[in-house]
């Protein structure tokens, strides 16, 4: 995965499992089969560590501007999210201005979703001592300071180097086992829910 994992690349790490009662392996087949019929899909999620507007996608802009790729980068976690899956039914960028969702696209049980265009099986490490936050109240935080505890979300940039830190470096090697490159608008508010 060096291609992704370079200096100044762009990455957007989370921390995913079951989500609004399916299975991740579910949510991997249902999505694909998403971007098979639309072309996109819409990855749920929640929290406001990753605000859609205040932190992905200035975020995203960034490296729009540079031609550069985004890439979200998934650790497989075990998870007990039990919310009730019901499907968004409108998406917007701003808050203000929605739309419908596409009825192919289902996004269950989540407040913002990211918009990525493809989805593929990882197996690699991500050394989180070597990003740092590039965005938002934190930035300039080492990665692997960032992502901890309740934080199981950022957005990062890769550094040329890792950090030399007192920390166990164990805890800064995350496996990665799902990727997707995003696409503009990068990520997205949901409201209304639709059986």
């Amino acid at each position: 995965m060096s291609e992704i994992i370079h200096p100044g690349a762009a990455l957007l790490f989370m921390k995913v499992g079951t989500h609004a009662q399916e299975s991740l392996a579910e949510i991997i087949a249902r999505k694909r089969a998403e971007i098979e019929k639309v072309g996109h899909t819409l990855w749920g999620y929640g929290g406001n560590t990753c605000h859609p507007s205040t932190m992905v996608q200035p975020f995203a802009r960034t490296y729009s501007e540079r031609r550069e790729p985004i890439h979200l980068v998934m650790e497989e976690m075990e998870s007990n999210h039990f919310a009730e899956p019901l499907c968004a039914a409108e998406s917007s960028v701003d808050g203000l201005n929605w739309t419908p969702i596409p009825d192919a696209i289902e996004v269950r049980g989540s407040r913002y979703a990211l918009v990525i265009k493809d989805l593929q099986m990882a197996d690699f490490i991500l050394p989180l001592n070597q990003t740092v936050v590039p965005v938002g109240p934190s930035s300039g935080r080492l990665g692997s300071r960032y992502v901890n505890g309740r934080v199981d979300k950022a957005c990062l940039e890769v550094l040329p180097q890792p950090e030399l830190t007192n920390e166990d470096a164990g805890k800064a090697a995350r496996p990665i086992n799902l990727i997707a490159e995003m696409m503009e608008p990068y990520a997205v508010f949901l409201r209304n829910y639709r059986q």
